[in-house]
């Protein structure tokens, strides 16, 4: 009889430890799989949104490339604006433009200016943005870059929304575009 004792407890001895085993196992893999997503959706990511509607999504690492093309309203004159993610925000690189205008930079203590064939370039400006607001309007053919090289995403926001479309650009955890 003490042996079938013994061997009770000796079996359920080790039922608790297998059992012990696997909780941990569960505990571990569930704990895992927690900060796997936690890292995910911590992930900085590029949202652009018209009139409140979700239109583009990318990943937003620092040094992240894009550039705002657009026809000029007073000048009728191409320019682009070339901006890389940064803090959280948008830093304006350079802008490229055909003739000067009102609202088209120009002065040396903002970067660095120079004339490139037909264009003027200004560049070396580091401006900073926490968030971009842009509008779509008659004859200015907005599009939007996103990215450079064979990844890039082009965005023709004057095709697809109407004149006056509030189109806004920002950086955000994952977690935030998704919930």
């Amino acid at each position: 009889m003490l042996f079938l004792t013994e061997a009770i407890a000796l079996r359920i001895s080790q039922d608790w430890w297998t059992m012990g085993r696997i909780r941990i196992s569960v505990l571990l893999t569930a704990a895992g799989i927690l900060l796997a997503a936690a890292q995910i959706l911590l992930e900085p990511c590029l949202l652009v949104t018209a009139n409140g509607e979700r239109i583009a999504l990318a990943p937003a690492q620092a040094g992240f490339p894009l550039s705002v093309r657009f026809i000029h309203s007073v000048q009728k004159t191409p320019v682009e604006e070339n901006l890389r993610i940064e803090d959280g925000g948008f830093t304006l690189d350079s802008t490229r433009y055909q003739s000067f205008g009102v609202g088209l930079p120009f002065l040396a203590e903002e970067g660095r200016f120079r004339r490139e064939g037909d264009d003027f370039v200004f560049d070396r400006m580091n401006r900073h943005f926490p968030a971009l607001s842009l509008r779509t309007g008659v004859g200015t053919h907005l599009v939007l870059t996103l990215g450079a090289g064979g990844a890039k995403r082009v965005l023709a926001l004057y095709e697809r929304w109407a004149p006056g479309t509030r189109i806004d650009l920002s950086v955000r955890p994952l977690w935030r575009v998704m919930f």
